[in-house]
C-alpha cells in the first residue's frame, strides 16, 4: 500500500478515539476506541495487515524514541517536582509495589514475558508501552504476549478512573467537612507560587530568544539530546531511554532547551501518531485466537497490578501522614495520566464545591498532587521501569 494511504488510514483511527475521548470528557478512553477500531476493521479484512509497517511510522518512531523520552523530561520543571516531593514518593510506591506484587504473581501464573508485557504498560502510558512492544519484538517473543501490552494499555484506565473519582470525592468531602479546605489550599497555593519562583529565576545558561522561538533549531537540539542519549547508552549499558529521560530533565533546568520541547518544535502530534502507531501493530497482525489467549492475564495483571498500586499508594501516604484517599489517587494516576487526572480533579472540585471560591480551593489542593503524581509515574517512572525490564528479555 501506498505510504500515505496507510499514514491516513492509521491516523484515521487515532483521531476517532480522540473525537471520542473529547466528546466523552475522558471517560472513554481515546487508545481504547482507536485500538479496538483498527483491529476489528483488521479482523473483517478491510484493510491490509501490513497498514502500519506500510505506513513507515514504525520507522519514525525509531528515529524519534530518544528525543520523544528527552521531551518526557523537559514536562515538568524540577522545581515542581521538588515542591511535590511526597506526591514523587507517592506515585514512584504505588509503582514499585504493583510491579513486585505482579513479579510474584504473574510469573508463576504465567512467564516472565507476560509480566514484563503487562508490568510496564499497567505503570505508565504509551510511551512506555511502546518501549515495552518494541522490547518484545526484539527479543522475539510469540504472538501471543505481543497483543498483551496493547490490550492492558486499553482496558487499564476503565477500573481505575471510577476508582480515582470516589477516592477524591470522599477526600473532597473530608476536606469540607473537617474544617481543613482552606488551610490545604492555602499551604498548595504558596508551594505553587514558590515553584513559578523557582521557574522565574535565570537558569546558567540562556539562549538567544530569536533561538528558542525557532521550531527548526528547538526541534534540533531535541534530536541532538536522543542521539546523545544513544551515543551515552552504548559504552555505559545504561537503557538509551533512561539516558534521554534524564539528559531532558537536566537540560531544561539549565535553560538549554524549552519546557515541552517538542512541543515548542510542532512535532509532538507526528511523534505520538509513532508511538501509537508501534503498539497497534501487533493488533493489525494478530490472530483472534491470540487476543483470546491474552484475555485472562489481561485481567489478571489489570486486578493484580491495580491492587497494588494501590497498597503501595496507602502505605507510602501513611508514612508520609497524608489523606490515604488523596495518596491513593495520585498512585492509581499511573493507570491513565494527563488528561485524565486533570479533567478528574475538575469533575470532583466542579460537583463537591458549593460556590466558585471552594471550587478553587478544591483544586488547589488537589490538582498539583495529582498532575505531578501523573508525570512521574507516566512520564518517567514508567520508563524507568520498563528499560530495566526489558533489559532482562
Amino acid at each position: 500500500m501506498n505510504p500515505i494511504y496507510a499514514v491516513a488510514i492509521v491516523l484515521a483511527f487515532i483521531a476517532l478515539g480522540e473525537l471520542a475521548s473529547i466528546w466523552s470528557r475522558a471517560r472513554v478512553p481515546s487508545l481504547l476506541v482507536a485500538m479496538l477500531g483498527i483491529f476489528i476493521v483488521a479482523q473483517l479484512g478491510l484493510i491490509p495487515s501490513t497498514v502500519v509497517d506500510d505506513s513507515l511510522l514504525p520507522t519514525v518512531y525509531t528515529i524519534l524514541v530518544g528525543p520523544i523520552l528527552f521531551h518526557m523530561g523537559s514536562l515538568i520543571p524540577l522545581p515542581t517536582l521538588l515542591q511535590q516531593w511526597r506526591s514523587v514518593i507517592i506515585a514512584l510506591s504505588g509503582m514499585l509495589f504493583a510491579v513486585l506484587l505482579l513479579a510474584v504473581a504473574i510469573i508463576p501464573l504465567f512467564s516472565f514475558a507476560h509480566f514484563v508485557a503487562g508490568a510496564g504498560p499497567l505503570a505508565g502510558g504509551i510511551v512506555a508501552t511502546g518501549l515495552t512492544t518494541d522490547g518484545l519484538i526484539s527479543a522475539g517473543i510469540s504472538s501471543t504476549i505481543l497483543v498483551l501490552p496493547a490490550l492492558v494499555l486499553m482496558m487499564q484506565s476503565l477500573p481505575s478512573m471510577p476508582m480515582t473519582n470516589f477516592l477524591l470525592r470522599r477526600f473532597a468531602i473530608h476536606l469540607r467537612e473537617s474544617g481543613k479546605l482552606e488551610e490545604l489550599a492555602a499551604k498548595a497555593h504558596a508551594l505553587k507560587e514558590a515553584a513559578a519562583r523557582g521557574e522565574a529565576k535565570k537558569k546558567p545558561i540562556t539562549v538567544p530568544s530569536f533561538l528558542e522561538e525557532n521550531e527548526l533549531f528547538t526541534l534540533f537540539m531535541v534530536l541532538i539530546g536522543g542521539a546523545l542519549a544513544t551515543l551515552i547508552s552504548n559504552p555505559t549499558h545504561i537503557p538509551s531511554s533512561i539516558v534521554a529521560l534524564l539528559l531532558g530533565i537536566g537540560s531544561t533546568a539549565i535553560g538549554l532547551t524549552p519546557e515541552r520541547a517538542l512541543e515548542k518544535a510542532s512535532s509532538f502530534g507526528f511523534a505520538m501518531a509513532a508511538v501509537v502507531a508501534v503498539v497497534m501493530a501487533p493488533l493489525v497482525t494478530a490472530d483472534m485466537s491470540d487476543v483470546i489467549a491474552a484475555l485472562l492475564p489481561m485481567v489478571a495483571i489489570l486486578i493484580i497490578g491495580g491492587t497494588g498500586i494501590m497498597l503501595g499508594g496507602f502505605l507510602a501516604t501513611k508514612l508520609l501522614r497524608w489523606e490515604p484517599t488523596l495518596g491513593m489517587s495520585v498512585a492509581l494516576t499511573a493507570m491513565y495520566g494527563f488528561p485524565a487526572d486533570y479533567l478528574l480533579t475538575n469533575e470532583v472540585a466542579r460537583s463537591v464545591g458549593v460556590d466558585e471560591t471552594e471550587r478553587q480551593q478544591l483544586l488547589d489542593a488537589m490538582l498539583p498532587p495529582m498532575l505531578v503524581g501523573g508525570f512521574t509515574a507516566v512520564s518517567a517512572g514508567s520508563v524507568v521501569i520498563v528499560s530495566v525490564l526489558v533489559s532482562f528479555l
